[in-house]
């Protein structure tokens, strides 16, 4: 009975010493509970133009929610929903708003009409997403049925002028499968996918395409400690254009990329029981030159990019 007893203490000992120093993370969600996140990012890219510093700053805020519908060894399926989108950009002293609030209109001559159609569009329909258990969205099942409603009458679209073929590859690539995937990563994909200690690491790399720039992103987290069920974490990731980047054409130029880099360090705390963030702050730094070529010309331009953002869970 003495031998019994002890043995059980030993493995009451174990468990609880494995529960201090290490766990299980991974997406963990409750079936058919809404999970709702916001993300508020603040930038301010700087461009030299001829000597000439020009500066465009932005505040981006969205919020998504995510539900789990079934689960598989494998993956979730999941419903997800861009509740709120909205964009504001000011350039020089000329504001843009875009917003999802906001009906718009398809056929205005105004862009952020045409992209607030869009974003209103994205807003109303829900998305079937398979995510595995790092969080990392695998495949969006309706994202053709998505496209088809969303981009409808497009062909209408009557921005004049330089921005226009601009305006009209947004609103495609705004809804196309890989770019709805890295908004949901943004919020979902961040885990190991199982058992992590006190002061171990893990990986993880992802492409993002931001403003037409295809970019790679290498994030190394660090389990620091744990608060009862929440975890707080280190994160840094290296920035840099990806290697099959394919230049941006816009208004008869020909944008390359490739010598942009950069840094980005957060904290964050995570709930253990169902993985998911609970709060993260970022600040993030990327500087390098474009090279801007068109007939008759070539140039290299100096960008600075600064910006900060937070993720919360709301609900």
């Amino acid at each position: 009975m003495k031998k019994i007893l002890l043995s059980g203490l030993v493995v009451l000992f174990c468990i609880s010493t494995q529960a201090q120093n290490g766990f299980n993370l991974k997406m963990n969600l409750e079936k058919n509970k809404v999970y709702r996140l916001m993300s508020v990012s603040s930038q301010t890219v700087t461009q030299t133009i001829n000597g000439v510093q020009q500066t465009t700053e932005s505040k981006v805020t969205y919020a998504m929610s995510l539900k789990m519908l079934e689960a598989t060894p494998g993956f979730m399926v999941t419903e997800v929903r861009f509740d709120s989108l909205v964009t504001i950009t000011n350039t020089m002293g000329r504001i843009m708003t875009i917003s999802s609030a906001n009906e718009g209109d398809i056929k205005s001559e105004e862009m952020a009409d045409v992209l607030s159609c869009i974003m209103n569009r994205l807003s109303r329909n829900a998305l079937y997403v398979k995510i595995d258990y790092t969080g990392k969205p695998v495949e969006i099942v309706n994202a053709r049925m998505l496209s088809d409603i969303v981009l409808k009458d497009t062909s209408t679209i009557s921005v004049k002028g330089p921005t226009a073929q601009a305006v009209r590859k947004q609103a495609v690539e705004t809804v196309s499968e890989e770019s709805l995937k890295s908004m949901i990563a943004m919020f979902t994909h961040f885990l190991p996918g199982g058992q992590v200690a006190k002061g171990e690491q893990w990986s993880i790399t992802q492409q993002l395409n931001s403003g037409g720039m295809l970019l790679d992103i290498i994030s190394t987290y660090r389990l620091n400690g744990s608060d009862g069920n929440l975890a707080d974490i280190t994160t840094e990731s290296a920035i840099k254009a990806a290697e099959n980047a394919a230049p941006i054409e816009s208004g008869g130029a020909t944008v390359t990329y490739g010598d942009l880099k950069g840094m980005s360090r957060g904290t964050m705390v995570i709930d253990v029981n169902s993985g998911m963030r609970v709060a993260e702050t970022s600040k993030t730094h990327i500087s390098g030159n474009l090279g801007i070529s068109g007939a008759g010309f070539s140039m290299q331009m100096p960008m600075d990019i600064n910006s900060e953002s937070k993720i919360t869970l709301i609900q």
